[in-house]
């Protein structure tokens, strides 16, 4: 059973539609006690980083989800805002505290090209520096959809994590895995065939978690 977290901000239809079409089951939540009983965990998320970590907070999952993924090992995937919570902290709109699973933060990107616009929207192909569990099966250089504004910078320390990058006027992280924590800034469930395979990796390791 996958949880998909629903907390007020995403197209969780488009995530659900894409789980279940993978034949996984699934249920779309706000509830804790779903999420502890769920064999992993998918976070999605478009939209602003603080006003979703306070959503998060005022239903109660920030704790239950730091116990489960980063305590009891369960696998999670984090799309887009998803990967940006797991920061110590966003400066979108101000400064706010993300989850703090890896060290680093989410900044607003700023391409050396002027020709790169912002946001960065559209279909690119991202760069695989790591591999990684979800990536298995994909063909060299995979195109996925990509639409954000900021991006996740990690600390020098945290450099490891980065298992994809995409070219956007500048580096950008475009997927991270820290044990049973994946993460990807494109959108698995809007990036066909390439990104159904992901999705279909993450719940082959969530009924089989090995790293």
């Amino acid at each position: 059973m996958i949880a998909i977290v629903d907390y007020g901000m995403g197209n969780l239809q488009s995530v659900a539609n894409a789980v279940e079409a993978l034949g996984a089951a699934y249920m779309v939540t706000q509830r804790p006690k779903d999420v502890q009983e769920a064999d992993g965990i998918v976070l999605p998320g478009v939209g602003a980083f603080g006003e979703g970590m306070e959503n998060l907070r005022k239903l109660g999952l920030v704790d239950v989800l730091r116990s489960e993924v980063v305590e009891k090992g369960k696998p999670y995937l984090g799309i887009c805002l998803g990967l940006q919570f797991l920061a110590e902290r966003g400066y979108e709109e101000g400064e706010h505290e993300g989850l703090g699973w890896v060290r680093g933060e989410v900044r607003l990107i700023e391409p050396r090209d002027p020709a790169a616009k912002v946001p960065h929207m559209g279909w690119n192909g991202i760069d695989i520096r790591r591999e990684s569990h979800i990536f298995r099966g994909l063909q060299k250089n995979p195109v996925f959809y990509f639409v954000h504004s900021y991006s996740f910078v990690p600390d020098s320390t945290e450099e490891e994590v980065v298992t994809a990058v995409v070219h956007h006027g500048m580096e950008i992280v475009a997927s991270i895995q820290k044990r049973n924590i994946f993460a990807t800034q494109f959108h698995p469930e809007k990036s066909q065939s390439a990104g159904l395979l992901v999705l279909k990796n993450f719940v082959n390791f969530c009924e089989n978690p090995t790293w």
